[in-house]
């Protein structure tokens, strides 16, 4: 008990003096989990907003093959990407592996379904919901799906929120790709599992409250930007 104790204090030592180490990884973290967050909802958004007013052969199969998809295991997706960049890959010869280039693509392909997902559950709630007003203004397609985004930010921010909590909280992949060498491409998660191995548990646990921290932060902003507690819907 009294080294857990002393790692607690040790770990807010290093927090509170901004550790340049501690401080050199949260950056990495943000940058890797925010770009792929960023290109993700590019991809998603749109998609699964589309997915929810779009009405073809294949439809059902493609959003069961989505809802799979979100349980991907990220290890399986690591070694996916890592065979891809290898140097015997078929784009090895882009150099990405053991790169943030490289890690930031296994999360978006980790993230992109989830958000997706979550995307066309409440877009299609939407749709229903104004699907006779837009056909009656004679819109197309991108304007409806854009109209829908519009209207529906605030449970797109909930989908973002999620594939950012996943993001930054991914080890499996970004281990495989990235390598967690030091300086380079080691994150929050990969140094976590890294020093509690060396018994490291000071900045193991500072690492860990850094990582509650940003979740609380986002969390916090999500509700900031939708506003939901000022208007009574908290």
């Amino acid at each position: 008990m009294n080294e857990i104790w002393a790692g607690l204090r040790a770990a807010l030592h290093l927090i509170v003096t901004l550790d340049a180490d501690l401080v050199e990884i949260t950056l990495r973290s943000l940058q890797v989990s925010l770009t792929a967050l960023v290109i993700a909802c590019a991809i998603a958004l749109p998609f699964g907003t589309w997915l929810a007013i779009r009405r073809f052969r294949f439809r059902r199969a493609t959003i069961a093959t989505l809802n799979a998809l979100m349980g991907l295991p990220p290890v399986v997706v690591g070694l996916i990407v890592y065979l891809l960049l290898s140097r015997s890959g078929p784009f090895g010869v882009l150099g990405l592996l053991f790169t943030p280039t490289a890690m930031i693509i296994a999360q978006v392909i980790i993230i992109t379904p989830l958000i997706a997902s979550i995307t066309h559950q409440a877009m299609r709630e939407l749709w229903s919901d104004y699907h006779d007003l837009l056909i009656s203004l004679n819109t197309t397609r991108s304007q409806r799906i854009w109209a829908l985004i519009r209207d529906g930010r605030r449970a797109l921010l909930t989908a973002a929120l999620a594939g950012f909590g996943r993001a930054i909280g991914e080890v499996g992949a970004i281990m495989i790709v990235g390598g967690n060498i030091d300086h380079a491409t080691r994150v929050l998660t990969t140094a976590i599992a890294l020093e509690t191995g060396k018994g490291d548990f000071a900045l193991a646990l500072g690492l860990g409250f850094v990582l509650i921290i940003l979740a609380l932060v986002a969390n916090f902003a999500i509700h900031v930007l939708s506003r939901t507690e000022r208007e009574g819907t908290w």
